[in-house]
């Protein structure tokens, strides 16, 4: 894994001030060193600027980025992002054509076939990506990202100039960027935070490039390219083809994912989605006499405090234990107290470059960093509950029949905290509601299904673009800030396209949430973790924590001259702080509840700072 950057102007002008624009390229890769500590690189040329550091995974000694390849005449430069897991039968298709390679990365598979078939060749990749590919021959510039959007890759234009970068610091390295915001910044941060539009960067002005587009931008246009999207149709197989289908796709797909030229492990929390692709990393490692590393994560003093609930109804380290004996794996328990969980507020602003999913994320963060000391790449369990149904709002009538982001169905506690003057400013209700219909409009769907599959339907397209990019985005920032390299084997597309038309009948086969996942993994897990119950990932109980939060809060916001003080009632603040129950419950997805809340409050003051932002 990477991170990538760089600078397209169609007038030029570039190389009359070389040693400037040289520099700005190092200042952009500076600035997403934590993306890449093995390696770094910058190429300049009249119209175009690329900057790449570089994460070693593959090809370890000649991956050195930007790249130069030519064929037939035809030349071209790439950074790029990412891993292309079907890379050895697209090496192979292509050496077969006559192409030569130089290396065996994955980026010169990339190049070579943009040079050989254009970009019709991005429909063939298999693989998390966000690349940049200069065509020096014809003076065009393509800005690719994965079908799922599980690589970043953002972007801006000011007065003829694109800019563009894997995270949105690198943009703001560029003199002409700064960082701004408008009302429709805190229309998302408020009313839709942690989520946000697909295509939105947050800031006033900044863009990322959607999932499953690239940007086509040469000396006459700049043109947003879909490649691929979800179609539905009729689904023909059946219960039986179905199960061994999925089970096929999962492990075609983590044996894929496992592609490394260093040592992989996995998170492991006991639930299913983990537990089994654990268990298939684990096998295929037994055949060359490895032991597969594993982590779990908890908190400082959930021993003493965890309350089961609805939501999370055990804590993970029973079914840790059993997995952990079951596959003889050499696992490590992780555990983050407070003061950590604080700490790692900031820093998971610092990598996400926005307010983000609060200590669900900051706890990410510290867990990433300390799985960093011992592997560079993960397999993680994310992604499976949006594609199976596996969330509540699936199934539970009262919550998917809901008309809005069935996550985020109480706008209460988000209301409360404002101020009248943001209240009236920000007209919340009316602008969540826009987004929510126009994203329902947006849903691919099938004639003739009955309204209940259409809603189902319509939730499955809500969660694959809203909630899972939330969780694919806090994977990739909260991995990446340290060397880490997440994969995410649910994510492949092959597998969603096809569970995107399965019916609920068989995806909740047994009336089961996740059923199909269960039945499907029949053999390669214990029965015990098979059927568990599903809890989602853990958070802390400790009730210093809510404290130590809100004393944070009102310390900040007794300062007249704070900014959050324009946005943020300190009166409910002190309503709260007398009585916190009447905050319990959650405001987005399971988790995030009153301690979460004055957690994105604190990351939102220091981002507000951070940046400067004026409101």
């Amino acid at each position: 894994m990477c991170g990538i950057a760089g600078f397209f102007r169609k007038d030029g002008g570039y190389s009359q001030n070389e040693t400037l624009w040289r520099q700005i390229l190092s200042n952009m890769n500076r600035a997403q060193k934590h993306r890449g500590p093995d390696d770094e690189g910058i190429w300049l040329g009249e119209r175009c600027g690329l900057a790449h550091v570089r994460l070693s995974i593959i090809d370890l000694y000649k991956g050195h980025q930007p790249m130069y390849k030519k064929y037939n005449g035809h030349e071209c430069i790439i950074v790029y992002n990412g891993e292309i897991y079907n890379m050895k039968e697209l090496t192979y298709q292509l050496a077969y054509t006559g192409v030569e390679f130089e290396t065996e990365s994955d980026t010169e598979v990339i190049a070579a076939g943009y040079l050989k078939y254009g970009e019709k060749f991005i429909k063939r990749l298999n693989g998390i990506f966000a690349f940049a590919i200069w065509d020096i021959t014809y003076d065009r510039l393509l800005l690719v990202r994965d079908r799922l959007g599980v690589k970043p890759l953002f972007y801006t234009e000011k007065e003829g100039e694109i800019v563009f970068g894997s995270e949105i610091k690198a943009l703001f390295e560029h003199p002409d960027i700064e960082p701004e915001a408008d009302i429709e910044t805190f229309q998302i941060i408020l009313g839709l935070g942690p989520a946000k539009p697909c295509g939105s960067g947050i800031f006033k002005d900044i863009y990322e490039v959607k999932p499953g587009h690239y940007l086509d931008i040469d000396l006459s246009k700049v043109m947003d390219v879909t490649y691929w999207k979800l179609y539905s149709q009729p689904h023909e197989d059946s219960t039986e083809q179905t199960i061994e289908k999925v089970r096929w796709l999962i492990q075609d797909s983590v044996g894929k994912q496992m592609i490394s030229d260093i040592p992989i492990c996995t998170f492991l929390s006991g639930g299913i989605d983990s537990s089994l692709v654990t268990a298939l990393c684990q096998k295929k490692l037994e055949e060359t006499g490895k032991t597969l590393n594993t982590f779990s994560f908890d908190f400082d003093g959930n021993e003493k405090y965890f309350e089961a609930n609805a939501f999370q109804p055990a804590r993970d380290e029973k079914w840790v234990n059993i997995m952990k004996e079951y596959l003889k794996t050499e696992h490590r328990y992780l555990e983050c107290d407070n003061d950590n969980l604080e700490e790692y507020l900031y820093k998971a602003v610092d990598g996400r470059d926005v307010p983000c999913m609060a200590d669900v994320e900051s706890s990410m963060m510290y867990f990433c960093e300390k799985v960093a000391g011992y592997n560079k790449v993960a397999l993680t369990g994310e992604c499976a509950d949006e594609i199976f149904g596996g969330y509540p709002w699936f199934y539970r009538k009262e919550l998917y029949d809901k008309d809005t982001f069935p996550w985020s169905v109480d706008m209460s506690m988000r209301e409360k905290i404002l101020s009248e003057d943001m209240k009236n400013k920000l007209c919340l209700d009316e602008y969540v509601s826009d987004m929510y219909h126009s994203s329902v409009k947006n849903t691919p769907l099938l004639r003739g299904e009955d309204a209940v599959e259409k809603r189902r339907r319509e939730i499955s397209y809500l969660n694959i673009r809203w909630f899972m990019a939330n969780l694919l985005e806090r994977m990739d920032r909260t991995s990446m800030h340290f060397g880490l390299e997440a994969r995410v084997p649910f994510a492949d597309h092959r597998i969603v396209e096809y569970l995107w038309n399965v019916p609920w009948k068989i995806k909740y086969i047994g009336n089961m949430e996740k059923g199909l996942l269960r039945i499907a993994s029949k053999g390669i897990l214990p029965d015990e973790v098979l059927y568990r119950k599903k809890s989602p990932y853990p958070k802390t109980y400790h009730p210093d924590y809510e404290k130590k939060l809100m004393k944070k809060v009102l310390c900040i916001t007794d300062n007249p001259g704070a900014r959050i003080n324009t946005i943020i009632n300190r009166r409910e603040l002190l309503k709260w702080n007398d009585k916190m129950d009447d905050y319990a419950s959650p405001w987005y997805g399971q988790l995030m509840a009153g301690p979460q809340m004055l957690a994105y409050i604190l990351q939102l003051d220091y981002w507000l700072e951070k940046y400067k932002i004026s409101i």
